[in-house]
């Protein structure tokens, strides 16, 4: 059994190193490399619809000390992922919780599946995706709660010389997009709503950082990534075509439904159900954060751009296209976990086979925080 387990997990380490994410890595190189960890600084609502069967699952007393004091949680320094994490920190809101939490930053975003499969992260934060292929691999994960709507920094970015009268004029253009981005999934549904043929749009593999000299040089007529690539390209004289959430191109103004990722936290079924009222207080913490960030934007920027690593100009730009929220509604249920995002994790090979959103979830920890959270069913 001990050889089956270390083939399974070795397997995962191998299929999640060669997923090139949507989000999570600030940086523009080392996206495969190993993870080097620094560490940052350390109501009652009426009652909802249940968010799925397991909520009543966990047992937990509602007033009941942490099991543990000391967590380690690990995050991404990406203002899609980490924000909230660092602002609890940094405000000393695990403390008020009662823990001692030692918030680790990694800056590669696809390391953490290897480092969660391998049990060295039972307490993260990364995208619901990343759990829709480890559960899909047989690797006991939970979601506890969203923390974050960021199909808004998943862009296509075209170039200061491009010139579109119509979406369909995107035929016949390059676009430098990394193989198995998941942005893609915003230029396929953009292409199905406004007629656009997308087998006519030559996709070139390119890192999002070489994508950006690329537009720059005029060799693409487009790029497809994430943030902080999409702002750095706009900054360079790029155009900002459309989001996962917004859209300016000619034929389509303003909101668009072409993409769902959020940014959750998750914990291993053992930490889950050894730690429940642990996993509670931490939480409450990231909901202090959330409201922080939401009420106090530019002082929440002041102590999140050294931690990112980033300008406070930079850093407001790619937050406003965040959605900072724990709500669990009908965008993150049918959007995030729906069946759409199966379905392209499995063409792109990311997957084999689609788990029951519900068999990755537990928020019943999120409700005993804050029931006014819950409003849509998992199932």
């Amino acid at each position: 059994m001990k050889r089956k387990s270390r083939v399974q997990t070795l397997f995962i380490v191998a299929i999640l190193l060669m997923i090139l994410p949507a989000c999570g890595s600030n940086n523009h190189s080392n996206a495969g490399s190993s993870p080097s960890a620094s560490s940052s600084e350390s109501q009652a609502a009426p009652a909802s619809p249940s968010a799925s069967a397991s909520e009543s699952a966990s047992p937990f007393a509602a007033d009941a000390k942490p099991e543990t004091t000391e967590v380690t949680l690990i995050g991404v320094r990406d203002a899609q992922i980490s924000s909230q994490q660092i602002i609890a920190d940094k405000l000393g809101y695990f403390k008020e919780e009662g823990l001692n939490v030692t918030s680790k930053l990694i800056e590669s975003g696809p390391d953490i599946g290897p480092m969660v499969s391998g049990g060295s992260a039972p307490v993260s934060i990364q995208t619901n995706f990343m759990d829709i292929i480890l559960k899909s691999n047989g690797i006991g994960v939970k979601i506890v709660a969203p923390l974050a709507q960021i199909a808004g920094t998943q862009a296509v970015v075209g170039a200061k010389d491009l010139k579109l009268t119509s979406a369909k004029d995107l035929e016949g253009k390059t676009i430098g997009i990394p193989n198995g981005a998941d942005v893609k999934i915003a230029i396929d549904n953009m292409g199905k709503e406004l007629g656009v043929d997308i087998g006519k749009i030559k996709f070139v593999n390119l890192a999002p950082s070489d994508a950006v000299v690329a537009l720059q040089k005029g060799d693409i007529d487009a790029m497809a990534c994430w943030e902080p690539f999409v702002t750095k390209a706009i900054q360079a004289g790029g155009k900002f075509l459309f989001s996962g959430t917004k859209s300016e191109l000619p034929d389509k103004q303003g909101p668009v439904n072409w993409m769902s990722v959020h940014t959750t936290m998750q914990v291993t079924d053992s930490y889950l159900e050894k730690n429940p009222n642990t996993v509670k207080a931490v939480l409450a913490a990231l909901r202090k954060a959330t409201d922080y960030i939401n009420t106090n934007r530019d002082e929440a920027i002041k102590i999140l751009a050294p931690e990112l690593h980033l300008s406070e100009a930079e850093l407001k730009e790619i937050m406003n296209r965040n959605v900072y929220s724990m709500d669990v509604d009908d965008t993150y249920v049918n959007g995030s976990n729906g069946p759409a995002v199966g379905e392209y994790l499995k063409s792109v090979g990311n997957i084999k086979t689609i788990p029951d959103p519900a068999s990755y979830h537990d928020l019943s920890l999120l409700k005993a925080v804050d029931a006014s959270l819950i409003k849509a069913e998992i199932k």
